[in-house]
């Protein structure tokens, strides 16, 4: 797909440039191109195996591409390390969660923010993470295995969020959880959002995510093959019928 090009008024936080990666002979990531801006929340639709997770490990450096740019703040950053990337401000939530189980929530939280240096803006991120999830804070001396599902997903939020990113990369954020620790989770992403971090998120839960992005891409095989507006893309009766159901629900009524 040709490069979407922006005007002179975007402020462009990431950028994908005709991004190729391979892993070993399988060709994942075929001339990708995204751009997310300051502000949004961006996410990334499409079936297994189409790429997804790839885009994210191509954007922490766990990746590199073969050909093509990964653009951070008008930086070029693909022959960066992780931790580099880190220190400029991306931080990831990782798919299941990836916590350190045997360490307790408030040391998980600590390792959120090992890049950076020791001061009082940890207490203020830390009473930010706490406001936002008070389960978090009342729980923060036990064990991170022993949480539920939902809890370990706030705690991976709220480790994310102690390395005071402008940019949170989200690989399935609801994945394993119920319906109830869905929507919580949610909330609290647009409520990160408002308060003016940028979210790109990987989501297999199409309805969910439409129902809180600015735009969204399309991937399928390793190409981009769709990108609009949420709203443009949840009135897309492709979408509608690949990912949200609808249409099959209508035809059998």
């Amino acid at each position: 797909m040709p490069r979407e090009t922006t005007g002179p008024g975007d402020d462009l936080l990431l950028e994908f440039r005709d991004v190729n990666t391979y892993y070993g002979d399988l060709h994942v990531l075929k001339d990708v191109n995204y751009s997310i801006r300051r502000g949004e929340i961006v996410s990334l639709l499409g079936g297994n195996a189409c790429g997804k997770s790839t885009t994210m490990k191509t954007i922490m450096g766990v990746v590199r591409p073969t050909r093509g740019s990964v653009v951070f703040d008008g930086e070029a950053i693909e022959k960066l390390s992780t931790s580099a990337r880190v220190k400029r401000g991306i931080a990831p939530v990782l798919e299941a969660r990836r916590l350190f189980p045997r360490m307790t929530v408030f040391e998980n939280l600590e390792m959120g923010a090992y890049t950076r240096k020791p001061g009082p803006e940890f207490n203020e991120d830390l009473e930010r993470v706490y406001s936002l999830f008070p389960r978090v804070k009342e729980r923060r001396a036990q064990l991170a295995g022993t949480l539920s599902g939902g809890e370990q997903q706030m705690v991976a939020i709220g480790r994310a969020l102690m390395a005071r990113p402008r940019l949170i990369c989200m690989d399935e954020p609801s994945m394993g959880l119920s319906p109830l620790y869905v929507e919580q989770v949610f909330d609290i992403i647009q409520e990160i959002n408002r308060q003016g971090t940028t979210i790109f998120m990987v989501e297999q839960n199409a309805a969910m995510a439409l129902s809180i992005a600015h735009r969204a891409y399309v991937l399928q095989t390793g190409v981009v093959v769709l990108n609009g507006t949420a709203a443009e893309l949840r009135e897309n009766p492709s979408i509608r019928e690949a990912y949200l159901g609808e249409l099959q629900v209508n035809a059998t009524a």
